[in-house]
């Protein structure tokens, strides 16, 4: 089985070479896709040297709008280009245990989605964040999770693994998000197709190195757009607006 990696960036340069050596180091091995938004301190060029080095790291340097979900949506789109039987998602922060990946592949065996959840019994959150953006970071899941129909208790955790298989249920390339909305949104276009998700319980942890990526803008952004997925949920229309869908017994 042939399992991709793929690790979006921006000013990620202190923490890419630890993460490939883990990446790297896994067994059973996967291949690792490092999208870089052209971050000016150097992690593409980074990230370039590693993949010189070996053969299952490579990078795709992009250059159009930034922003995690077109980066998420670029880097999928290639993997599915390539034929990968699996697709993980993971940051690049660290935040993520690598050595988790295994784990997270064998659930897709019977799954079409294995989720690393840190609100799932067994899961831990071990941040120094404040107040509110712990509250809107759990809020913000069980929002989700509401507006979408979804038992997933983690929906905006971007620690994932695909079966390739269930994301050509859909156009990925006609969801919407710019921010990490675009997990919510993944989560609704899976649902509509009629696939299944699990989750798997992970420990998440403070960055060391670097800043986080999340704004206001974005945190907004994820309530109007779930708000109108689940209203769209509510009146019978698909939660997405990506128009490939397939039920589980058409596939």
């Amino acid at each position: 089985m042939r399992c991709v990696v793929i690790v979006p960036t921006y000013n990620e340069s202190s923490n890419v070479p630890e993460l490939a050596a883990c990446l790297l180091a896994l067994e059973p091995s996967v291949d690792v896709l490092i999208v870089d938004d052209a971050s000016p301190d150097g992690t593409g060029e980074l990230a370039d040297r590693i993949a010189a080095s070996d053969t299952r790291f490579s990078v795709l340097h992009r250059t159009g709008p930034r922003g995690y979900a077109a980066a998420c949506r670029e880097g999928i789109a290639h993997a599915l280009e390539i034929g990968y039987d699996r697709i993980c998602t993971m940051d690049a922060d660290l935040s993520h245990d690598p050595t988790v990946l295994p784990a997270l592949i064998a659930a897709t065996e019977n799954a079409d989605l294995a989720i690393g959840s840190r609100y799932t019994p067994g899961g831990s959150l071990e941040v120094r964040w404040g107040p509110v953006r712990l509250a809107v970071s759990k809020a913000g899941s069980v929002y989700a999770g509401f507006m979408l129909g979804s038992p997933i208790r983690d929906c905006t955790s971007g620690f994932r693994c695909y079966r390739t298989a269930a994301l050509q249920r859909f156009d990925i390339a006609g969801l919407e998000s710019e921010g990490y909305c675009f997990l919510i949104e993944m989560l609704a276009a899976l649902s509509d197709a009629g696939c299944s998700a699990v989750e798997v319980p992970i420990r998440y942890v403070e960055r060391i190195h670097g800043t986080s990526k999340i704004s206001r803008r974005i945190i907004v952004e994820a309530l109007l757009r779930t708000t109108v997925m689940g209203v769209r949920r509510i009146t019978g229309r698909p939660m997405t607006r990506t128009g490939a869908f397939h039920s589980a017994d058409s596939a």
